[in-house]
């Protein structure tokens, strides 16, 4: 049998070495890539509200209607924002009772139309943030008392006026109490130039 000496030994476990090492890099490169996708995909999750904003404009004032289209009561709540040179001059309006069959006309899904039901409760703000907040908990079927923002103009200024609206699903304490936990909103914002 041939002896090995050590010095061939420790040549040959360095060789090893060194090549595992060089090898090690191109695996970790295999490893670490990613690959990048757009696009939108709608998530349905049991429980979670869902809601839909109605808007229509008419005299500098934007008159909105929340409906809730999902399957769990919710919160919701709305702020404004008409850029800096409006900001200051936004105003809100709300508790008059007014017919909303005229923002149904654009509802996307016109077969719930029918069974949505006004919300118990009624706007009152500005609350955190300068929210306004609708007090009353939206069912599913429900939407809010309609809220009007109105921008004050002189003269034939252009404006944008981007509506934010938010919704919380309704939690529940120890006793039985609801409450709002605004750190988990679903949130949407639209806009419309006038």
């Amino acid at each position: 049998m041939r002896k090995v000496n050590k010095k061939s030994l420790c040549l040959a476990a360095t060789a090893l070495v060194l090549t595992a090492g060089i090898s090690a890099g191109t695996a970790m490169a295999y490893f670490t890539t990613y690959a990048e996708a757009s696009g939108k995909a709608t998530l349905s999750i049991p429980g979670f509200s869902e809601t839909e904003t109605t808007e229509l404009f008419s005299n500098n004032t934007k008159h909105v209607v929340i409906h809730n289209t999902g399957t769990s009561e919710c919160y919701v709540r709305v702020k404004a924002f008409a850029g800096g040179k409006y900001q200051n001059a936004i105003e809100y309006h709300y508790g008059e009772k007014v017919n909303i069959q005229p923002f149904l006309k654009d509802f996307k899904d016109k077969e719930k139309v029918t069974e949505f039901t006004i919300a118990e409760g009624e706007w009152e703000g500005p609350g955190e943030e300068g929210y306004y907040y609708f007090n009353g908990i939206l069912q599913p079927g429900e939407h809010t008392q309609m809220l009007d923002i109105e921008v004050p103009l002189k003269g034939e200024d252009s404006f944008n006026v981007i509506v934010v609206q938010e919704s919380t699903r309704v939690l529940y304490d120890e006793e039985g109490n609801p409450y709002a936990d605004w750190t988990q909103i679903v949130d949407t914002s639209e806009s419309a130039e006038e």
